[in-house]
């Protein structure tokens, strides 16, 4: 970073964001724990897209360790170590699970496109050990991808506010900071052509078996593969669009402060988006794995019924 940056307030204003951050939290660490009760309740290894829904569940669990230091960073009460910590660890947390959630997603999609438009063969991909396998493989990547930025070593610079973690860098550090997002955008793009285009394959198929008499399975299909297509745009499209820009403005390629601030907002804002993807990932488990879905069903039954059986002998003691 050069001098110029010491004058251009980036990091500072950032109080806004992180109330609604900490509802990202609130309502993601309720669901997440809630879909980890649901799966454990109830054998779901023998599928395969179960295994691609535990292993995003599992990376949500990662960004639900992270929100709450970004959140006491954010709101500047952290203290110099934590902040130092968040640079290193939480924030590449958050995009560990970003790109988990994405790959992970595409894998749904392929599963749900086969079943959909190839139910007479079963493919490779579609076989449980095939999926715990390429499971860790997609774990390691990301892992050997992001966790550098978390070990190579950092400058120690002086104690001050607004500092942005790129200023912890040395110059090392911030080339493989932008390797990673670069490889990062690539993984986006990749994953998000397969995403769409076995979403669209799928749209297809159910459009021409519209007419079927088994209309109401098909349409069930067709709602859990647009809100996954829609969840996807609305939380991952965004923060990819504003993060060449911003990454190019953390290099002083871009070095104009309004446009750096402006970036850097605008960062927060799409990443906000990114985030709550914490949020919507319960709805896709309730829609896409059976066996999440029949223990919410059985959960909520028993509650009604336990409220009526206490209804019915509070009205025959009155009597």
């Amino acid at each position: 970073m050069t001098n110029s940056s010491t004058f251009c307030p980036v990091y500072r204003d950032l109080e806004p964001f992180t109330y609604f951050f900490y509802l990202v939290f609130l309502i993601g660490i309720i669901g997440s724990c809630f879909a980890t009760w649901a799966f454990i309740q109830r054998n779901t290894n023998h599928r395969c897209v179960s295994i691609y829904l535990i292993n995003l569940l599992t990376a949500d669990f990662l960004l639900t360790l992270a929100l709450p230091v970004k959140i006491t960073v954010d709101l500047g009460v952290a203290p110099w170590k934590l902040r130092i910590f968040h640079c290193q660890v939480t924030a590449c947390l958050i995009y560990i699970n970003m790109y988990l959630s994405i790959i992970f997603l595409a894998f749904v999609s392929i599963d749900r496109c086969l079943q959909l438009t190839y139910t007479s063969k079963i493919y490779r991909i579609q076989e449980p050990g095939f999926a715990k396998m390429i499971s860790a493989v997609v774990w390691l990547m990301v892992l050997l991808i992001m966790v550098p930025n978390m070990i190579i070593p950092i400058k120690d610079i002086k104690e001050k506010p607004n500092v942005g973690c790129m200023e912890f860098k040395n110059e090392f550090g911030r080339n493989w900071h932008l390797l990673t997002n670069f490889i990062s955008i690539a993984i986006f793009f990749n994953f998000s052509a397969i995403i769409l285009i076995s979403n669209c394959l799928v749209i297809r198929q159910l459009y021409r078996n519209k007419d079927n008499e088994n209309y109401p399975n098909v349409k069930r299909a067709l709602v859990s593969i647009l809100l996954v297509t829609t969840g996807y745009l609305i939380c991952f499209v965004p923060y990819h669009i504003v993060r060449i820009p911003y990454t190019l403005s953390q290099t002083e390629v871009i070095s104009d402060c309004s446009t750096r601030i402006s970036l850097f907002k605008a960062k927060e804002a799409t990443l906000l988006l990114a985030v709550s993807n914490l949020c919507f990932d319960p709805i896709l488990y309730y829609h896409l794995s059976k066996a999440f879905r029949l223990k919410i069903t059985e959960t909520f039954a028993s509650h009604k019924e336990s409220k009526a059986q206490k209804e019915k002998s509070r009205s025959e003691n009155n009597a």
